[in-house]
């Protein structure tokens, strides 16, 4: 399968989404400013389909200091940022255990959503090398998280959530607001 046939079907095994990741071309930081709107990559990981059950919308990035990279629907409509501190246990649990993703547990989730909210920015964009090729990297600020971008097309990124002591990586997809 060729890189588009693999984006089109929105899934793949864990090596060949290493392959996919690895095939494509490294973005600078500046390239990912502004609003994104992000979809999961089926690889077989525990977190598959877990951020959309959960409503999900994206990231954001107003500039290389200020980030917001959980961005989630809230249940009256518009969106809003969730602070991932409050999210990092069950991110890391999420990681080796299948969380449930019912869409009551995604209601009652967007419910809870006014207790992790934050206005203010929790990461930043730097260049990092990860598997060999230097690209834009989304650090969060409270927890051991590198999101590693690379170039699908100039709307879309492949992104991979290196998280510290995770077996196998979570791949997503954000495509330019």
């Amino acid at each position: 399968m060729n890189v588009n046939e693999l984006i089109n079907a929105g899934s793949a095994s864990t090596e060949q989404a290493l392959a996919l990741f690895d095939a494509l071309e490294p973005i600078p930081v500046e390239f990912m400013l502004g609003p994104w709107k992000g979809e999961g990559f089926v690889t077989g990981h525990p977190m598959d389909g877990l951020l959309e059950a959960y409503h999900w919308h994206g990231k954001r990035f107003e500039n290389t200091e200020a980030v917001h990279p959980l961005v989630f629907a809230k249940l009256g409509g518009g969106f809003s940022y969730l602070n991932p501190a409050y999210m990092g246990f069950s991110l890391g649990l999420s990681s080796r255990v299948a969380m449930p993703k019912s869409a009551a547990m995604g209601r009652m989730f967007q419910l809870l959503m006014p207790l992790m909210s934050t206005t203010k920015s929790r990461a930043r964009l730097r260049m990092t090398e990860y598997r060999g090729k230097s690209s834009a990297t989304m650090v969060y600020d409270q927890l051991p998280i590198n999101d590693v971008f690379r170039k699908i097309d100039d709307n879309t990124v492949f992104g991979v959530m290196d998280l510290k002591d995770m077996k196998q990586p979570f791949f997503f997809i954000l495509r330019r607001e």
